[in-house]
C-alpha cells in the first residue's frame, strides 16, 4: 500500500534536504505519493505568505509531512511557521530522539548517550501570548498584576515593559506526560524523567510535576523520577548515561533538546516528530543555514532520520529500522559524510549533500 506524504521543501538549504530524504526513503522500497509543497521565506517573495493555504490543505489531507527547515526571522518579521504548524494542526507532541552514532565527533563518544525528549507543543511560553510594550492592554495587564499581586509586582514602567503569559494546563500535561510514558513502554525504554521549574513556578511548573506524578502512578512497569530544569540541564552534561525519557513544558523542552543533541554531536544529527491525534510532522531540529543554499555541502542526516521516525509512524517499521542503519553504517565508515562528520572539517575527502545521500541510498538497495 502507498503512503500519501506532504512534502514540505522549505527555504535556504531546505529544498536540497528535501531532495536528499526524498531519495534515501524512497530507497528502502516503501511506496510514498509525495505532495510537493512550497513554504518558507522563498514563498513570501512571490505570494506574499510564508505559508500558503494548499500547505495546511496538503497536510490536512495527508495527516503526514516532512519538512525540511523554515526560516524563523529573530525578533522581527513573520511569526514562526513552525509554532503555527504545530498549534493549528493539534500537534501537541514533539519527540526528538538524541542518540550518539558511531563515528560522529563528540565529547562523550565512550558514554552511551541515548536519549529522548518528549516536548509539549502548544503551551507554555511557545504559545505566543504576548503584549507589546507601551499598548495600552499591556498597561492595563500591568496595572492589574500590580492591583492583584502582593510578591509579583511589575517593577518597570507600564510603557517600556513587554508581557508573555506562560499557561500549563492539567489536560494538556496530562496528555503529555501520557505520550511520554506510552513512548518508553513501546520502545522498551526503562525510565521517564519530568523536567521542571516546580520550585519557583509553583501554579505552572508546579501543575505540570503535580500531574506527572499522577500519571506516572498509571505506569508501575516505568521508573519515574523528576528534575529542576537547570539541575537537568548540569546533569545531562555530567552524566547523560543515567537518563532515557525526558517529558517537559514546551521552552524547556526546546532548550533542552538542544543540549542534549550537542552531547551525541550537535543538531546534524537531531531528527524530530511533531505528533497529534489528526497527523504527524516529521523535521530536522537545526535551521536552514542560508549561507549554504545551493553549495551542495550540508549534512542531510537529521533530515533522513526524521524521514526514518515517519516510516515508523506509518507502520513501516522495517524500513525505519534498515534506513537508521544505512544512515549509522555510512556515518562509522566516515568516507562518504559531509564536512562536519570528519574529524578535520576542512577534510578535502567531504562529500556533498547529494553525495551522502547516494551512499546511505547504496547501502539500503546492497
Amino acid at each position: 500500500m502507498a503512503h500519501d506524504v506532504t512534502l514540505i521543501t522549505g527555504d535556504g538549504t531546505g529544498p536540497e534536504l528535501a531532495e536528499a530524504a526524498r531519495k534515501c526513503i524512497d530507497a528502502t522500497g516503501v511506496k510514498i505519493n509525495w505532495d510537493v509543497q512550497e513554504a518558507g521565506v522563498d514563498v513570501m517573495e512571490r505570494l506574499g505568505t510564508p505559508l500558503p493555504d494548499a500547505v495546511m490543505e496538503s497536510v490536512r489531507r495527508t495527516r503526514c509531512a516532512l519538512k525540511a527547515p523554515i526560516t524563523t526571522p529573530v525578533g522581527t518579521g513573520f511569526r514562526s511557521i513552525n509554532v503555527h504548524l504545530r498549534q493549528a494542526l493539534g500537534l501537541y507532541s514533539c519527540i526528538r530522539p538524541c542518540k550518539h552514532y558511531k563515528g560522529v565527533r563528540t565529547f562523550f563518544e565512550k558514554v552511551p548517550v541515548d536519549i529522548v525528549i518528549v516536548r509539549e507543543n502548544t503551551e507554555s511560553l511557545y504559545a505566543g501570548i504576548e503584549f507589546e510594550r507601551g499598548k495600552p492592554e499591556t498597561a492595563a495587564i500591568i496595572d492589574f498584576i500590580n492591583a492583584n499581586t502582593k510578591s509579583g509586582k511589575v517593577k518597570t514602567g507600564r510603557d517600556e515593559t513587554g508581557i508573555t503569559i506562560k499557561s500549563i494546563s492539567e489536560s494538556g500535561t496530562e496528555r503529555i506526560v501520557r505520550c511520554a510514558f506510552d513512548y518508553a513502554r513501546a520502545n522498551k525504554r526503562r525510565k521517564v524523567t519530568s523536567v521542571h521549574k516546580a520550585n519557583i513556578l509553583k501554579f505552572t511548573d508546579g501543575l505540570f510535576l503535580e500531574v506527572s506524578r499522577n500519571v506516572a502512578k498509571q505506569y508501575p512497569d516505568i521508573e519515574f523520577e523528576d528534575r529542576i530544569v537547570d539541575n537537568m540541564c548540569m546533569q545531562l552534561v555530567q552524566k547523560p548515561e543515567l537518563y532515557d525519557v525526558l517529558v517537559l513544558p514546551n521552552l524547556y523542552g526546546d532548550v533542552v533538546s538542544d543540549l542534549a543533541a550537542g552531547l551525541v554531536g550537535g543538531l546534524g544529527v537531531a531528527p524530530g516528530a511533531n505528533i497529534g491525534p489528526d497527523g504527524a510532522v516529521f523535521e530536522a531540529t537545526h535551521g536552514t543555514a542560508p549561507k549554504y543554499k545551493g553549495l551542495n555541502k550540508v549534512n542531510p542526516t537529521a533530515l533522513i532520520l526524521s524521514g526514518m521516525l515517519m516510516l515508523r509512524h506509518l507502520g513501516e517499521v522495517d524500513a525505519g529500522n534498515r534506513l537508521e542503519k544505512a544512515v549509522a553504517d555510512v556515518i562509522a565508515e566516515g568516507k562518504n559524510v559531509t564536512y562536519d562528520l570528519k574529524l578535520d572539517r576542512n577534510d578535502p575527502t567531504a562529500v556533498g549533500t547529494r553525495e551522502m545521500a547516494d551512499a546511505i541510498c547504496k547501502k539500503l538497495k546492497a
